[in-house]
Order: structure tokens, then C-alpha cells, then sequence
């Protein structure tokens, strides 16, 4: 019997036209997960899993209890639980664990006629293709592969700078106030709202930008495929919740993506310059821990320069160090008004699906956000356009009437 992995591989490559399946060399389950991806978890057993050798590593590293025992004892992934963090991917020493992977769907949309599906790229993934690989060319690759573009998610990382700077502003008043942020991070918001219920109050209700490109795309494209393209497992299960499930069809990790360009043999180091980069200093740094602080930060102080209680602001990433930041916040050890926590360490550029280091990609990342013509979304008027375009012709009517940047937490 053949391994899922090569499963995977068989079937990327008879969907690019360049192999086929015998279905009979391989488990049922595992065919399933790669044609259904939205029927599992976002780990799947890469084999089966009967005893562990190592006391249930995988359950023990869980902290949202998605391990689970059937009625013979046979361990199972609880889809509704997992979030997607990785950590029992890391823990499992036997490698029984795996992503799931949402690739063989979208070639397959990919390849129906009729059908526009938009590609939309999340801020880490300068470099993660090669460092020849130019925004404009990875649009290119795409395009190549029959998407009908590729959409920066920081253009609408930038529209959440300016709602938690605007939200801040509103509803911070004096030294005890404080917001729990980072609306990007779904392992972050996952862990407040199953583990510390009790500080959700403090968590305003904004969707994530990769949420936020989804519904807006799907609003200005009426009958478009939007595929989210990133480092971040957890992205796969945000897109499924339910009272978000409108805006994300598929989520690709920037791994799949390069294998997709590998089985279909497309380089994009090769093609030409597709450009058309419109997003701003503060959407690009969401990518690293401390950007979303940062540009929240510097676009509160463009809306109120003399405002007489500034961010102040506390971080932290990886789930260990995030939760021991919110027990000193319970206990009144530390004094920030605004809490960015990322789940993996160095912010979503040390994602499990990165193709290349957090250090290189924060570099990445720093260098590409100096580059853009525009610091904040204030500065950026092609937010400002799109604003307009979905009817919010006021900051005030921005701030109280933006459902479609707004989530159900309930």
C-alpha cells in the first residue's frame, strides 16, 4: 500500500495532465481526505496510528483537547476542535501526522471552465519561492496555473489597521482599558475564546484580512472562487467557521503551492512581471510579530496626534508564550492597553508551512514594507477607493456599519 504522500503526489501530477491514479494501491481514507479535504481536521493521519511508542505525544501537546478516542480506542482528530496550530505534527515522533491539503480541489476548479478563481496571498510570502521570485512574477506563476489573478490580502490587512486603530480609539479611554488583538492569527483568537472565555469582551469583533479579501472579492466578483494562499495550517479551519464560512472557498499553504508549481512545471523565476502592488507599509509588516502593534500604533497616532493615552502595546508569539502573556495580564504584571499574540514564533513568517526560515522572512518582509510608496492606510488611496466602492463614505459609518469586516463570536 502506498503512502499518502505519494498519493498526493500521483494526483497533483493527473491533475496537471502528467500522471494518473490506480485508486486500488491506496486507502480509501487517505483518497478521501485529498478529494474532501473540508470533511476533515486540518491534521490528518499520514498512516495508520494503532500505539504510540511515545505516551500520545500528538494528544498531549493538544491544548484544545481535538484527540479523541473512538469507542475501540483507536485515536481520532476531532475536526471541530483541532485548529490547525501544528504542534502535534512537531510532537509526533513517528511522523503519523500530517496537513491536510486542499491542492486537488482547487486544481480542479482551477481547471473548470466558467469558473473565476482568485488567488489571494497572504503578507509572508516574499521569498518563500525563490529570492529571484518578484511579486509580479509570482502574479504571473498564478496566472499560469489558470487562476484569473492574485490578490495581496495586506491591501486588506490594511482596511484592519485602520478599524482596530479607529476601534481603539473609541473605546479606550483610560489606563485600565485594553484590546486583545491580533484578528490575523487564528490560533491567537482560538485561544482566548476555548481557553480564556472570560477576556473575549476585550476582543474586538473583526474578522481576519484573509476573511476580509474573501468577502470583498466574492462582493465585487459576484460568482468568483477565492483560494487563500499562506504559511499558516490554522487558516484551513478559520475559513470553515461557520459565521465566516462565506468568504474562503479553499486555503492553500505556501508548500502545496509549490508543489502545485512543481507537478505542473511552472517556474516562476522565468516569467515576466505582473505588477500591481497597492498595499501599504503597515498591511505589509502583519507578517512578523510586532506588526500589527505597529501599524495599529502609528495610524492611531495619524487620526489623533495629540490623543492623551498612546498604544501601548505587548507581544508575543508561539502558544506558550502568548498564554503566559495573558496569565501576567490576569494577574496585573504588565500595563499594555493593546495585546498582539501570534501563534508561531516570529508571527505568521515562522508559520508550520513556511517554505523558508522566520529570519529570512522577516527580513523579507522588513524590506518589502520599506518599499511601499504609502506608511499607513490613511496614506493608501486605493483603500480609500475600496472603501468608497463598498459604500463606507464616512470614518463614522466605517466603524459602526462594516458587517462585512465584522464576525459572530457567539
Amino acid at each position: 500500500m502506498k503512502t499518502f504522500q505519494q498519493l498526493y503526489w500521483d494526483i497533483l501530477k493527473q491533475e496537471t495532465g502528467q500522471g494518473r491514479v490506480l485508486a486500488g494501491e491506496y486507502r480509501p481514507y487517505h483518497m478521501d481526505c485529498l478529494l474532501h479535504p473540508e470533511r476533515y481536521a486540518p491534521v490528518v493521519f499520514a498512516e495508520d496510528c494503532e500505539q504510540c511508542a511515545y505516551d500520545q505525544a500528538c494528544r498531549n501537546s493538544c491544548i484544545f483537547d481535538a484527540f479523541e478516542e473512538d469507542e475501540g480506542g483507536k485515536i481520532r482528530i476531532n475536526k471541530e476542535k483541532c485548529v490547525g496550530c501544528g504542534a502535534c505534527v512537531d510532537a509526533c515522533r513517528l511522523e503519523k501526522l500530517a496537513a491536510n491539503k486542499d491542492a486537488v480541489p482547487v486544481l480542479q476548479a482551477v481547471r473548470k471552465t466558467g469558473q473565476d478563481v482568485y488567488a489571494l496571498i497572504a503578507p509572508a510570502f516574499l521569498g518563500q519561492f525563490g529570492a529571484e521570485v518578484t511579486t509580479g512574477k509570482l502574479r504571473a506563476a498564478f496566472k499560469a496555473m489558470g487562476f484569473q489573478g492574485m490578490i495581496e490580502v495586506a491591501v486588506f490587512a490594511d482596511i484592519l489597521t485602520l478599524k482596530e486603530a479607529l476601534e481603539f480609539d473609541a473605546n479606550i479611554k483610560d489606563e485600565k482599558d485594553y484590546q486583545l488583538t491580533s484578528c490575523c492569527c487564528p490560533v491567537w483568537i482560538a485561544m482566548i475564546r476555548k481557553v480564556y472565555q472570560e477576556l473575549m469582551p476585550h476582543v474586538p469583533g473583526a474578522v481576519s484580512p484573509m476573511i476580509a479579501a474573501g468577502r470583498v472579492v466574492k462582493k465585487l466578483h459576484p460568482g468568483a472562487m477565492t483560494v487563500f494562499v499562506g504559511p499558516c495550517m490554522a487558516k484551513k479551519k478559520e475559513a470553515r467557521e461557520p459565521d465566516i464560512a462565506d468568504a474562503i472557498d479553499y486555503v492553500l499553504t505556501f508548500q502545496e503551492v509549490q508543489d502545485m508549481f512543481e507537478a505542473a512545471d511552472i517556474h516562476p523565476e522565468l516569467l515576466g512581471e505582473d505588477e500591481k502592488e497597492h498595499s501599504s507599509r503597515a498591511g505589509r509588516i502583519y507578517a512578523r510579530t510586532g506588526g500589527v502593534s505597529e501599524a495599529v500604533k502609528e495610524t492611531v497616532q495619524q487620526l489623533h496626534p495629540n490623543r492623551p493615552i498612546e498604544v501601548k502595546a505587548e507581544q508575543a508569539d508561539g502558544v506558550p508564550a502568548c498564554r503566559a502573556m495573558i496569565e501576567k495580564l490576569k494577574k496585573g504584571e504588565v500595563k499594555a492597553n493593546f495585546y498582539e499574540g501570534m501563534g508561531c514564533r516570529g508571527g505568521c513568517v515562522g508559520g508550520p508551512k513556511s517554505i523558508i526560515g522566520k529570519e529570512e522572512g522577516a527580513a523579507n518582509v522588513g524590506r518589502y514594507a520599506d518599499k511601499a510608496e504609502y506608511r499607513t492606510p490613511l496614506d493608501n488611496p486605493f483603500v480609500l477607493e475600496l472603501l468608497e466602492r463598498l459604500g463606507f463614505h464616512t470614518i463614522e459609518g466605517f466603524l459602526e456599519e462594516s458587517d462585512i469586516l465584522v464576525r459572530d463570536f457567539s
